[in-house]
């Protein structure tokens, strides 16, 4: 969503508008006075706490018993839209329906050409008013009172298209004088605020069909509302809270959350907010050397003999809120769902005018709780923040009722009256941060000491060890010095005791060689050795054997880990098998369900044919008989009333025929005459359809006797031209509703007129059958059913008539298309490349971006901004030269709004803007 310009369809400022004059009339200046005057109403707020109104029950926001409160009313300036090129065009001949008297703060609105009603503001601002002048004037009192401890809201309010955004929101990248009031608040802000001891942090929400999402994160959404039940504080605890250093930080944060700000495009504003957008600025301050009304509140602390007063902050809250523009259906043209998105708008705004005409009444009850905007404005209506409302309004005599509903909001605001009421506490956690930092440094110096004394002892016990290694070392030299004299004694006695062995086998040797040998000798010897070699035999089978079971058992391991694998290998083919049993079984169920659904659809449809044909044979006779004279009475007068029923030029006396003879004839009795033989009775009976269906109070009664059903079968059957033209109007005056979309695509109705698309050759029948296949690609849920069954194909094979008609609707349908792909693609539901793109309608769009039929060149350029909108999208575009158009529309477009669009789509494309870089081309 664009901030460097008006988001009006109907055509914003341009660029050398009068928006961009930065000069103004210092006597119009409240920077002196008006803070001055304020400043000593905040000194005197102890003498001012009898004014406090009523209590919470009774206002937006909560009373709170303290006497640190001061009266402030809401202070209300309204600001003029100039002429935008439309009406310049439309009402050239036409006096402004307001005239401003700046001087006077007074703005009378024209009743007529003699006669106007008289209004006083607190400031009115002319056309020629500076974003400076509006700043100073509507919000920098606002400011300066948060910066000294208050809340402050800051809230636009008007009619679609008249401004709000621009005046809050803009950015002022191409030009610093065009900056709104955020950017220019959170500049002071930043000025005043001290780095080192204040902190200043944002909030950006956005109220979208009583949902409050994040801007900064989309994936937070839904966030609730919660109340301080003790001081009834509102606050969204759930919201993102990103702390603010720099103003450029804060112009990311912006672009971020305008980014995903929900917009839609109407008749009177090509890019019209669809949701009330909340700025929260959080400011909290340290008080140093100020009066404060904590100061004699006894608040320290004593610690080691010391006293330590914890520190004073003041916790303010800026609140800028951008509401969506109240608008009228049949003006605004909303339909599907930016009509319930329109609907929701106007519930919200109803909500909050009513809230405040209770406060301005002094009404014992404010139904604070009908609405989530409301909740969250309690505090700035009858609360205890400083408000400041800047109704803002056009100049167009169109739209006289909306301004004056506008005007008449400004007025009953301006009776608001809210009590101030600084909010100061104890900075309880400076001072724990202090206590800890002390705390610290003791357990420090306990450490360093506990060290020391670790150290100490680890000295002492190493020395110890040392002694105690020394006496343990003399120990065990002087034990081994007397094991090393053992063991040389324990060596003496065994050599002699060796020797005395050796002589006495000496002796007892030479004794058996006295004796002799003999055969007891040698057998005393086989004997000895046999038992040794029946040893060392066992020996060696016993090792042979513990091989053999070695290698089996080795050979059983490996037999068992096969198995092992071969069962796992089993059982996961099992476990797949099964799932696929499953699978399989689940789709046969699938099936089983499909083909029942389909029998009763089947059977549903035969017994329709049915009534349908017995119908059909019924009027028959019926019509066969009246032609011969015999028609009964209540028919007798319909077959002339609809022969001689013709189309007239003023709409008027059309309308009033056509609810003429609805009365009289039924609407039973009209459709029954669609399926007559009578070729000229059966197209009057259609045209007759199709003017009912033109009033949107015909179109339900028309769907519920049946009429669409008719319709379709009549375009199915019939194979004339002319009744295929006034069928397919009729079906695309239906298709103007959202539920009689779904009907129409539930009975086939987009097949149909896809299979007529291409047996039909004159241009007014493709007008028609284009402009209900258009008015079916605005439908969200319908874009994959369209594809599916033709509709898209149908909308581009009709190009090949070239009348301008058909292809102003089709490309109607094709921008219709392409800004629900970019709202899926916002909102995350849809990543895959554009179904126009793949079905070949790129080189088409291409083609005509420049068409020199200003209706056809319109939606085309609004088509391809829409298509760029979505990354995957890029490279195609690129590729089929649509980038060049981009950049041709952001620089040379007619109209402001869609070449804004253009240039922020080419800014925020990755893919884009490399391409442009590459190329060197000039984009910013």
């Amino acid at each position: 969503m664009s901030s460097s310009s008006f988001r009006n369809g109907s055509g914003g400022v341009s660029r050398a508008g009068a928006m961009k004059i930065e000069n103004y009339n210092p006597k119009y200046s409240p920077s002196s006075s008006s803070s001055s005057s304020f400043k000593s109403k905040v000194q005197q707020h102890s003498t001012a706490s009898s004014g406090f109104r009523r209590s919470s029950s009774g206002s937006l926001g909560s009373s709170r018993d303290d006497s640190a409160v001061v009266s402030g009313r809401v202070r209300v300036a309204v600001r003029l839209r100039p002429r935008n090129a439309e009406e310049m065009v439309e009402d050239a001949d036409f006096a402004d329906c307001v005239e401003l008297q700046p001087e006077l703060k007074r703005l009378k609105l024209r009743k007529n050409n003699w006669d106007s009603d008289t209004f006083e503001f607190d400031d009115v601002l002319t056309e020629f008013a500076s974003q400076k002048r509006v700043y100073e004037v509507v919000a920098k009192p606002v400011v300066e009172s948060v910066l000294d401890g208050y809340n402050g809201t800051v809230m636009a309010y008007g009619q679609t298209g008249t401004g709000k955004t621009y005046t809050l929101g803009r950015l002022g990248q191409e030009d610093t004088a065009d900056r709104g009031i955020m950017l220019r608040a959170m500049e002071d802000i930043l000025v005043e605020a001290s780095p080192e001891n204040d902190l200043v942090s944002v909030s950006y929400l956005q109220l979208y069909m009583e949902t409050i999402q994040d801007l900064l994160n989309p994936s937070n959404g839904n966030i609730s509302i919660v109340e301080d039940p003790k001081n009834g504080d509102v606050s969204v605890p759930g919201a993102t809270l990103v702390e603010i250093r720099d103003p450029k930080s804060f112009v990311e944060l912006l672009q971020l959350g305008e980014a995903h700000r929900y917009a839609a495009n109407t008749k009177l504003n090509t890019e019209s907010s669809r949701s009330h957008a909340i700025l929260m600025v959080h400011v909290k301050r340290s008080v140093k050397g100020r009066n404060s009304s904590l100061s004699s509140e006894n608040g320290s602390i004593t610690l080691t003999g010391k006293t330590l007063k914890p520190p004073i902050v003041r916790k303010s809250k800026l609140v800028i809120v951008d509401l969506a523009g109240s608008e009228r259906i049949d003006k605004s043209g909303s339909e599907g769902h930016t009509l319930e998105e329109a609907k929701s708008i106007n519930l919200s705004l109803s909500a909050l005018g009513k809230c405040i005409n209770a406060l301005a009444e002094n009404s014992a009850h404010v139904p604070v709780r009908d609405s989530k905007l409301t909740r969250l404005l309690r505090d700035s209506f009858g609360g205890t923040a400083r408000t400041s409302l800047l109704i803002t309004v056009g100049p167009s005599p169109r739209h006289r009722g909306e301004t004056s509903s506008t005007i008449m909001f400004g007025q009953r605001a301006m009776k608001v009256e809210n009590m101030l009421k600084i909010k100061e506490e104890f900075d309880y956690k400076s001072l724990s941060r202090k206590l800890d930092i002390q705390l610290d440094k003791l357990i420090a110096e306990h450490e360093r000491r506990q060290k020391v004394f670790q150290d100490e002892i680890g000295r002492i016990a190493s020395e110890a060890q040392k002694r105690v290694a020394e006496v343990e070392q003399n120990y065990a030299d002087a034990l081994e010095l007397e094991k090393l004299k053992y063991e040389k004694d324990y060596m003496e006695s065994v050599k002699k005791l060796e020797e005395q062995w050796a002589i006495k086998q000496e002796k007892h040797g030479q004794q058996k060689v006295k004796v002799g040998p003999s055969e007891n000798g040698i057998d005393q010897r086989s004997n000895a050795e046999s038992p040794m070699l029946s040893a060392s035999g066992e020996v060696a089978e016993i090792k042979k054997k513990f091989q053999n079971e070695t290698l089996s058992r080795k050979a059983a391991e490996a037999e068992n880990d096969r198995l092992k694998s071969e069962l796992t290998h089993w059982k996961k083919a099992e476990a797949a098998g099964n799932a696929e049993l499953v699978k399989l079984r689940k789709m046969l169920e699938d099936q089983a369900c499909q083909k029942a659904k389909l029998e009763d659809e089947l059977s549903l449809l035969q017994r329709q044919l049915l009534q349908i044909s017995s119908d059909a044979d019924e009027t028959s006779k019926n019509l066969d008989r009246g032609l011969n004279g015999r028609v009964p009475s209540s028919l007798d007068s319909l077959v002339p009333q609809i022969k001689n029923e013709q189309l007239r030029d003023t709409g008027d006396g059309e309308r009033a025929s056509m609810a003429k003879l609805f009365e009289q004839v039924g609407l039973h009795k009209i459709l029954s005459l669609l399926e007559a033989e009578d070729a000229d009775v059966r197209i009057h009976a259609v045209k007759v359809v199709a003017n009912l269906a033109a009033e949107e109070s015909n179109q339900e009664r028309i769907v519920e006797a049946g009429g669409l059903t008719s319709l379709l079968t009549i375009l199915k059957s019939s194979n004339d031209e002319t009744v295929h033209r006034v069928a397919a109007g009729a079906i695309a005056n239906l298709a103007m509703n959202e539920l009689n979309q779904e009907l129409i695509m539930s009975r086939g109705g987009i097949s149909l007129l896809s299979l007529t698309a291409t047996r039909a050759e004159d241009p007014q029948t493709l007008r028609m059958i284009a402009g209900a296949i258009a008015n079916l690609c605005g439908n969200d849920k319908l874009q994959a059913e369209l594809r599916a069954e033709g509709g898209i194909k149908a909308l581009l094979g009709m190009v090949r008539c070239r009348h301008p008609d058909v292809l102003a609707q089709v490309a109607r349908g094709i921008a219709n298309f392409a800004k629900c792909e970019s709202r899926a693609s916002s909102q995350g539901t849809k990543n895959r490349k554009s179904i126009l793109i793949e079905d070949g309608a790129l080189p088409w769009i291409v083609l005509n971006a420049n068409n020199e039929a200003s209706p056809i060149r319109r939606h085309v350029e609004l088509a391809l901004c829409h298509l760029a909108q979505h990354e995957v999208n890029a490279k195609e575009m690129i590729g089929g030269g649509a980038l060049w158009e981009l950049v041709r529309i952001s620089r040379d477009c007619s109209r402001e709004d869609i070449r804004t669009l253009a240039h922020k789509t080419l800014k925020s494309s990755p893919s884009f803007v490399a391409e442009l870089n590459r190329l060197r081309i000039d984009h910013g």
